[in-house]
């Protein structure tokens, strides 16, 4: 038996993986995994282009065995194999291992533990649980010699003959360090190949029992899989019985190559009440598991998918740390996100009572994408489904929809806020709109105002909330000329008081052909803040600024003629009457500061009108 060094380079790197500690030592079970899968897919190739391989008829499998009580583990290919020279080339010099340049890596980052594999140096990971380590292997070319590389990772390393009946292929027998010892146990080492190797593209053996039965569907095409396959491969992720309500199978060649499965459940868990849900797309390079919960390979609003994203242009095994901060990684995700969306846009116009099923259950999900993610509002914008006051109470239509059904002389899409459909039929706002014929939008969800104002546009048709202020609408015929209204001065005059009565409250006070059926109503000034925005500045504890909305009056409400009359003549009452006017107005919009104002005015009102 022959006695080599390793390479300084190799030493130095030996030495770090012997005595960094690694929080997670599985890593090595993945690389020899991994490169056992590498060794078959070169044989293969072999087959293709060479006419004499060694045992041609051997079927291309990797054997995995443990060994408690001797504290062994082995892991065996019938793959490519390697020579004499391959060996001590691969395993003890620098050459074509890219160990310089870990090095130069470890030292900048100051470990190697997120670096192992990263640079084509998995083998020597194998040291951070072995004592020792046997490698018999036997090249594919019919007069190589089988070869014995034994080593316990410190100076260097023993080379003899192997046994003349070694099989092709390599196997690797690990000897365990005693802190090591668990991955001699079966239940350790079949817990760790399901997490990193269920998906490897030949099949397993472990212990004697076929591992890796799960296909990896995504590297198939999607004409060869069926629904069966996509609910059990399903299942099998997502860890349920159920099935999903839909999925996306996606490939593609350039700019990057990419394959994938994504997968939406039935229910969504956050509505269940289990709290936020953890993104569930695992990330795979050449069907090995890079991270099982990649925290940016897809957009936070997106984190209600399970499924597989495989990129052959990804560094085999590149770290964590570099995964958060890589520019491939960013583009994948723009690719996987758009190409979802427009799964989503087909799924809506191809199986419309689908799609609505996944809005009741996701889509506060695309929602907050909209608010997110600016490059994709545009597509997203199309994926919002609202009622309106066009559509029966639980139908939901969308905003190209809306479009279609505008009126010639209709150049705004118009929306309103509210707690409820029921609610919203009820308001004021309303009016204006109805006597036009104009349908409006109803959006009844807390962040709606964040949503839909964040758009501002679609079809290149502005948006607009109708309790605004400034909004625009075309003429309307004067349907009750003969009913009774205040003049131009009369209305002056009322609005001038009320403006002097409660001086610097409102930013305006006017009177306006927007409301027909209220007295008056309150409009968001356009340079206040919403009031969705100061609950949500109240809830944050922070301070509130201080609104002063636009009051308008109804100069038609005979009870706003009746304050005009009042005004000249008996000023307190008129001051109590305006004030539950606005009050009213003000609750109504959601922007009164305190409700039990209103409650003592009317008091006082009553009390008034009952001793007069």
């Amino acid at each position: 038996m022959a006695h080599q060094q390793f390479q300084t380079e190799v030493r130095q790197l030996l030495d770090i993986v012997i005595h960094a500690f690694y929080s997670d030592r599985e890593v090595f079970v993945r690389e020899l995994v991994s490169n056992a899968s590498d060794a078959l897919e070169k044989l293969r190739l072999k087959q293709l282009t060479e006419s004499a391989v060694y045992e041609p008829e051997r079927e291309l499998r990797i054997a995995i065995t443990t060994d408690e009580e001797a504290k062994t583990l082995t892991i065996a290919d019938s793959g490519i194999g390697m020579t004499e020279e391959e060996v001590v080339e691969f395993l003890g010099t620098i050459a074509h291992s890219g160990t310089k340049k870990f090095l130069e890596a470890a030292k900048e980052k100051g470990g190697a533990q997120d670096l192992i594999g990263q640079f084509g140096v998995g083998f020597y990971s194998v040291f951070m649980a072995a004592d020792k380590v046997e490698v018999t292997t036997r090249s594919w070319q019919p007069d190589a010699a089988p070869v014995h590389w034994v080593s316990d990772g410190q100076e260097g390393y023993e080379l003899e003959a192997a046994p003349a009946d070694t099989p092709r292929g390599t196997s690797i027998l690990i000897h365990l360090k005693e802190d090591a010892a668990n991955f001699s146990k079966p239940d350790h080492v079949r817990y760790v190949l399901g997490k990193y190797s269920n998906f490897v593209g030949f099949p397993i053996d472990f212990n004697g029992e076929h591992l890796n039965t799960v296909q990896a569907i995504w590297m198939k095409n999607k004409k060869d899989v069926t629904e069966e396959e996509y609910t059990g491969f399903y299942n099998f992720i997502a860890h349920t019985e159920g099935k999903p309500l839909t999925h996306m199978h996606f490939s593609a060649d350039a700019p990057i190559v990419l394959n994938s499965v994504l997968f939406v459940p039935e229910e969504n868990p956050e509505m269940m009440g289990f709290g936020r849900t953890k993104p569930d797309v695992a990330l795979y390079c050449h069907k090995v598991l890079i991270d099982s919960k990649p925290d940016k390979l897809l957009p936070e609003w997106l984190r209600f998918l399970s499924g597989v994203v495989d990129s052959e242009d990804l560094p085999l095994n590149i770290s964590r740390e570099m995964l958060q901060d890589n520019s491939l990684l960013r583009r994948i995700s723009g690719i996987i996100t758009k190409r979802f969306i427009k799964h989503l846009t087909e799924l809506a116009k191809n199986d419309a009572d689908t799609y609505e099923k996944f809005w009741r259950g996701f889509g506060r999900y695309i929602k907050e994408g909209i608010v997110t993610s600016w490059e994709h509002k545009p597509e997203l914008s199309k994926l919002l489904r609202f009622e309106s006051t066009f559509t029966d109470a639980g139908k939901l239509t969308s905003f190209a929809d809306y479009v279609s059904r505008m009126k010639e002389n209709q150049k705004d899409i118009y929306v309103l806020y509210g707690a409820s459909r029921a609610q919203l039929e009820h308001s004021p706002y309303l009016d204006a709109l109805t006597a036009r014929g104009f349908e409006v939008c109803f959006f009844t969800e807390g962040g709606d105002p964040f949503v839909v104002d964040g758009l501002m546009k679609f079809d290149e048709k502005d948006i607009k909330a109708i309790d605004r202020a400034g909004l625009e609408l075309p003429p309307m015929e004067d349907t009750a000329p003969d009913a009774p209204a205040l003049d131009e001065t009369a209305a002056k005059t009322l609005t001038d008081w009320v403006t002097e009565a409660f001086k610097d409250k409102f930013s305006k006070v006017s009177t306006t052909d927007r409301v027909t059926s209220a007295p008056a109503i309150a409009l968001q000034a356009e340079n206040d803040l919403s009031p969705e925005v100061k609950a949500y500045l109240r809830a944050m504890g922070q301070e509130v600024p201080e609104t002063h909305p636009e009051i308008a009056f109804n100069p038609r409400n005979p009870i706003v003629l009746k304050l005009a009359e009042l005004q000249g003549s008996d000023t307190e009452l008129a001051k109590l009457l305006a004030t539950q006017l606005i009050d009213t107005a003000l609750l109504r919009a959601g922007m009164l500061d305190d409700p039990a104002a209103l409650a003592e005015n009317s008091q006082q009102l009553l009390e008034k009108l009952l001793n007069k």
